[in-house]
């Protein structure tokens, strides 16, 4: 069950539009989707049209030990008109509530805290082909149980100069997370999001992460666009919101090289 962790401790980049489009992108091609929102704000759960105050049970129930992951599972709408409309995947969502904030004092306390959610997950490696993890936007207990139970890291990057900084801090903290907890966790790449392809500056960003952190920028970019930011509003992602438009169809090509299954992910 290869498990992919989106993170950026920058707010702002795209992170939880990303996990929630490419995990519909996977599951138009026929995969079995597990979406994780594993960030407090629960932005992820409201963007998948669940009300996070509506919710009996979540992920904070099963990193505190009161439930088990298959308890909580949200299953989600079957994404139609992909690349494959014989396709038979589905897409799951493992919920997050504000409750979570509080979760993340408790696990402080708590021995081998790193790898709660990685010990939840492998309850489910028989039902998912694919698992995508939002990470909330820091590098705090949450991200690094993340980045734990993760093969690979996706990095969204918003090409300003400031996000650029999150990327090297990011990666300061994934040689940390390989140093104690997970030796095998390697680095898929970054995607840029909200590119603007007018601007130098969003041209001279990528160059420089890919020179300075050698590290992959997969292409294509994901253009910014007003039909993604009106999506989440409205439960849905832009692949059901806007199927035909370019940052759609860019989600969709970049899916297409996150699918096979390569538990080394890229480096």
């Amino acid at each position: 069950m290869p498990t992919t962790a989106v993170a950026n401790q920058k707010g702002g980049v795209a992170k939880t539009t990303s996990v929630h489009a490419l995990g519909v992108a996977l599951a138009e091609r026929g995969v079995k989707v597990l979406l994780v929102d594993l960030d407090p704000q629960a932005s992820l759960t409201w963007a998948c049209g669940v009300d996070p105050d509506q919710l009996h049970l979540s992920i904070h129930d099963v990193l505190l030990g009161r439930a088990k992951a298959n308890d909580v599972i949200v299953e989600l709408p079957a994404p139609t008109g992909g690349a494959d409309d014989d396709a038979s995947g589905t897409l799951h969502l493992m919920p997050s509530t504000i409750d979570l904030a509080g979760a993340e004092m408790h696990l402080l306390t708590k021995t081998g805290r790193e790898y709660v959610l990685r010990k939840a997950l492998s309850k489910l490696s028989e039902r998912y082909d694919r698992v995508l993890i939002d990470c909330p936007p820091s590098l705090g207990i949450l991200t690094i149980n993340g980045l734990t139970a993760a093969d690979d890291v996706l990095i969204p990057l918003q090409c300003e100069s400031l996000s650029q900084r999150g990327v090297g801090q990011l990666l300061e903290t994934i040689e940390d997370v390989r140093d104690y907890t997970n030796p095998d966790l390697a680095v898929w790449g970054a995607i840029a999001t909200l590119f603007d392809a007018r601007t130098r500056l969003a041209h001279e960003v990528v160059a420089h992460v890919r020179e300075s952190y050698g590290i992959t920028v997969a292409e294509p970019f994901v253009p910014k666009s007003v039909k993604v930011a009106e999506a989440p509003g409205l439960g849905r992602s832009v692949m059901t919101h806007a199927p035909r438009s370019k940052s759609a169809q860019a989600y969709r090509e970049l899916a297409a090289q996150i699918m096979p299954a390569n538990k080394g992910g890229r480096r």
